[in-house]
This record gives structure tokens, C-alpha cells and sequence, in this order.
């Protein structure tokens, strides 16, 4: 009797399948194919492969001994990778959660064409008064600390345009106290220009958060400047976070945002995750300009009316002067 050879992916050893193929898919890539059949769903399930995936892509989180454990628990890596590699899906709360993270904890990694250049792990306390009150900005390097990077030094003809092709950022926010945690850059920028003065590179990076009554915007800012040594050295990474109208939230309002979108519990996307936030930044800059328009359109419907009710209040002191 002839024997019945299994064929396609099937006829593939699974260690062979595990080793050589599986280790080289992308998050997006790994969660498509533990869709298609049961055996593949048992492989690409395993956790060592999502935490290698995790260290690989995020390797900030690999030096932090607090980000390895909550890595590992409440879902595993897969689960933990799958929050902070999608968009955080729009709000559909209108309740307002009673802030109770004391502290939050960035994990950044900045790339430049597939290599590392920044990764870092920083801790912001969110429970002072000055936090609350002051604009939400969290800077990642101090005043005077720079890092340096095989950059080439751009001349004075040169665009920007490496930056914006090839410059990746994830900066994910996480609570220690539990496993939750979003990723607030949109990776692949959104603009990249030059500063008329001091000729640095910023690179921004945006994230818009959506809820029932508004819109929020979260922008990553990396300044890029050039050294001695004819190499481009990163001297600012900064976060923020703005209204519709342009205003910096504070501390306070930020973590409001920032507590309801962790714990919304929709559908959240990882492939096509970059376009889906370009898509949003695109549509929030949008309806800024549109709003903006809007406000400066009935400023001059006031001030036209200011002006003539005051002309009216002249003309009408002039007939009473004239009459007696």
C-alpha cells in the first residue's frame, strides 16, 4: 500500500518551520499565519517567540527587570506585544476614570535604516502638583546629554528625506502596577524639517487619540544636530500631547486621556498600523485647520460688528453734540 506523504506546509518539520521561518515573521506576519490552521496556531502561539520578537523590536524593555515581568504575565508576550504594537482603538466611554496611575514608565527605542541608535527606559512620577498643573511634556535626555549616532552630518543642500524614510520610533507608556500599556508614536514619522536657524533636524512623530467628545494629538519630537566629528548626534526627545485648539494639556488632563485609552478594550490594529495613524494624523490636522478657520472667521464677525457699533456710538455722539 502506498504511503500518504503529507504535502505543503505540512511536509515541513516543525523544528525546521520553529527555527527558520518563524523566527523571521514580523508581530503582524506571526499572528496572520496562527490563523490559518491548528497546528500552525500551536507554533506561532509559543511564547518564547513572542518575547524574542518583543526584545528584538523593543530593546529597552529587555534591559528593565519591571518591563520583563509584566512581559510575562496576565496574557504572556503575545498579549503584551499585541498592546504595545497596535493603535489604541477610539474611545466609546464618556465616564471619566478616576486617575490611579502614580507613576508612568517610557519605553523608547529609536532606529535609524534598521539599526538602534536610542533605546531607553525612564520613569515619570504623576502624582505632584507641579506634574498636574505644568503642560505634559516628558523629555528623555537631559539638558546637556547627547547621544551620538554613525549619522552622516547633512549638508546645507541636504533634505531631509533620509530621516523621514528610514527613522523608526516607539515609545510605549506603560503602569508598573499592571499590564497595561499603549504605544503612542505613530513609528515612521510624519514630517521631517529642517530649523531655518540652527539648521537641526526635527523629526516628528504623532499619535491621535480618539474619544467621543475630542481628538488628541500625541507628538514625539527627536532634534537631530551635527558634532565635531561630522556625525549627527541626538539632543532632544520630547513628548507632548495638545487639544484641537492647540493647547498643551497638563499633566492632570493628559493621564485622563491616557487612563481611558489604556483601558479601552476594543479591537485594536497592528497591520497597517502605520497608515491607519497617518491616516488619523492627516484627519486631525484637518479638522484643526478647519476649526481654526472657523474661530478666526467669527473673530472678524465680531470685530466687524465691534467696529461698527462703535461707529455707530460716534455717529450717534456727533448728531447729539451738533443738535444741542
Amino acid at each position: 500500500m502506498e504511503e500518504i506523504r503529507p504535502n505543503g506546509i505540512n511536509s515541513v518539520h516543525a523544528d525546521i518551520l520553529e527555527t527558520h521561518i518563524l523566527t523571521r515573521l514580523d508581530g503582524p506576519s506571526l499572528a496572520s499565519l496562527s490563523c490559518t490552521c491548528t497546528s500552525l496556531n500551536s507554533l506561532a502561539s509559543q511564547s518564547h517567540l513572542w518575547s524574542h520578537l518583543f526584545r528584538s523590536t523593543c530593546p529597552s524593555a529587555a534591559s528593565s527587570p519591571l518591563l520583563r515581568r509584566l512581559i510575562t504575565s496576565d496574557g504572556g508576550a503575545r498579549s503584551f506585544f499585541s498592546l504595545c504594537h497596535s493603535l489604541p482603538p477610539p474611545s466609546t466611554t464618556t465616564a471619566k476614570p478616576i486617575t490611579r496611575i502614580g507613576e508612568l514608565i517610557s519605553a523608547v527605542d529609536i532606529s535609524f535604516h534598521g539599526d538602534f541608535i536610542l533605546s531607553k527606559v525612564q520613569e515619570t512620577e504623576t502624582t505632584s502638583g507641579w506634574f498636574k498643573c505644568s503642560p505634559f511634556r516628558i523629555d528623555l535626555l537631559d539638558p546637556k546629554e547627547t547621544i551620538t549616532t554613525r549619522i552622516p552630518h547633512l549638508d546645507e543642500n541636504d533634505r531631509c528625506d533620509d530621516f523621514l524614510n528610514n527613522m523608526t520610533l516607539s515609545w510605549i507608556l506603560m503602569d508598573p502596577t499592571s499590564p497595561t500599556a499603549m504605544n503612542v508614536s505613530s513609528f515612521s514619522p510624519v514630517s521631517a524639517t529642517r530649523h531655518w536657524l540652527s539648521k537641526e533636524v526635527q523629526v516628528r512623530f504623532a499619535t491621535v487619540l480618539e474619544t467621543r467628545t475630542e481628538m488628541v494629538q500625541c507628538e514625539i519630537v527627536v532634534t537631530c544636530g551635527g558634532s565635531e566629528s561630522g556625525e549627527m548626534q541626538v539632543r532632544e526627545v520630547s513628548l507632548e500631547m495638545e487639544d484641537m485648539e492647540g493647547r498643551h494639556l497638563n499633566g492632570k488632563d493628559s493621564m485622563v486621556i491616557v487612563e481611558r485609552m489604556m483601558g479601552e478594550k476594543g479591537e485594536r490594529r497592528g497591520k497597517g498600523r502605520e497608515e491607519e495613524a497617518k491616516r488619523r494624523y492627516r484627519e486631525y490636522v484637518e479638522k484643526k485647520r478647519e476649526r481654526r478657520e472657523r474661530k478666526m472667521r467669527r473673530e472678524g464677525i465680531l470685530d466687524m460688528l465691534s467696529i461698527a457699533f462703535a461707529a455707530g456710538l460716534l455717529v450717534f455722539a456727533a448728531f447729539w453734540f451738533f443738535l444741542f
